[in-house]
């Protein structure tokens, strides 16, 4: 049955009653989208995904791209080493992983690039309902753990702040 007619009679406020609003249903404003950082050309990924699921890589790259960030995706950890090596010295801010990834274990592969790249910050992201996996990420060394809906609203200040250069972030 179409109940449509029943927004346009309750003046669509979810209550029935004019005036009244649900306990936790305040409307929803959205977040204003942080400024692009200025454009680099000779810029280095200093953000790096293991992300299989090819829509939240779609989600990532365009956020990055508004941003003027450069973001990669991986899917082993030689892959990663080579990368970071094209890049010279520099090493990356952020490593993204997708906690449920088919192409990578990221519980014994956190630990491993930890020891090796110790400034690096790692985030990894899952459904929210794994609070197991969510521990295990934690205990293994994963900084940030975040639900998948957390994580997208999140993005774009989290690919702005490690995004940015060395000097852009202190100055």
């Amino acid at each position: 049955m179409d109940h449509s007619y029943r927004a346009a009679l309750a003046g669509n406020n979810n209550g029935g009653r004019p005036g009244r609003q649900r306990p936790g249903f305040a409307p929803n404003y959205p977040q204003a989208d942080p400024d692009p950082l200025p454009a680099r050309e000779d810029a280095s990924s200093r953000i790096f995904g293991f992300v299989d699921d090819l829509f939240f890589q779609a989600k990532i790259q365009e956020t990055a791209r508004k941003l003027n960030v450069k973001v990669e995706f991986v899917k082993s950890e030689q892959d990663l080493t080579d990368r970071i090596k094209q890049n010279g010295e520099e090493k990356p801010s952020l490593i993204i992983f997708d906690l449920n990834s088919n192409s990578v274990k990221p519980i014994s592969l956190i630990p491993k690039l930890k020891s090796k790249l110790k400034k690096t910050s790692v985030i990894g992201f899952l459904s929210h309902v794994q609070g197991d996996l969510k521990q295990k990420a934690h205990e293994v060394g994963c900084d940030m753990v975040l639900p998948r809906s957390a994580f997208s609203q999140n993005l774009p200040q989290l690919l702005r702040r490690h995004g940015a250069a060395d000097e852009e972030v202190s100055g």
